[in-house]
């Protein structure tokens, strides 16, 4: 039995979130073909996830110990560390994504817990892990153009690879506020898409 753990980043409620109905078409394919997975959810709006402070940078750059896996701070890195799949829904914000979901990944990128460091420099712990990016677009940035101004999914990638995951997928849907577009036409497909992929993830 797999841990799934499914971060949603988007104060929008499931029935008005473009990115839900994609990531949400994912998910139940994906229940219905893995019955026996715990998928864990982290809705960060709702759980009100906030910058690090001064006083939690200490404890994430600080000593880790066998009580650490309950700390407040340090919870989300033990629970990333002990999962075996991940799941990012994210909207595409002014070129990334929510800064609530930056602030989630400071939380799990912990010295001692998801990376070290080594003499030959830092050495992610999480190898063997595989992750998706569920994100919705208003125009195109997967390639061409557009694409040299994405940075949110180019960041996650960045960030899971300095953890050590490497399996990593991206669904996006596109074009979604483009005049013109038929954007229902390219969430149906993509919700079709992730039915697919979720079957094999």
């Amino acid at each position: 039995m797999a841990k799934v753990l499914y971060i949603k980043a988007n104060p929008k409620p499931d029935e008005q979130s473009r990115t839900f109905r994609l990531s949400g078409s994912f998910i139940t394919a994906y229940r219905q073909n893995n019955p026996g997975d715990e998928i864990i959810t982290h809705d960060l709006y709702q759980e009100g996830v906030k910058p690090l402070s001064a006083e939690d940078l200490q404890s994430v750059f600080g000593p880790k110990d066998a009580d650490s896996v309950n700390h407040p701070v340090l919870k989300y890195a033990y629970e990333f560390k002990a999962s075996d799949k991940i799941i990012i829904a994210a909207p595409m914000w002014n070129l990334s994504f929510p800064s609530i979901l930056k602030c989630y990944l400071d939380y799990i990128t912990v010295t001692g817990i998801t990376f070290h460091y080594t003499e030959q420099g830092p050495v992610g712990l999480c190898q063997g892990k595989k992750a998706v990016h569920i994100v919705t677009r208003g125009g195109a940035y997967s390639e061409g153009a557009g694409g040299a101004y994405e940075m949110g999914d180019r960041y996650l990638r960045t960030i899971f690879g300095f953890l050590g995951i490497t399996d990593f997928t991206t669904i996006a849907a596109e074009q979604l506020d483009v005049i013109g577009f038929d954007a229902q036409g390219e969430l149906s497909q993509k919700m079709q898409e992730a039915e697919e992929k979720a079957r094999t993830f």
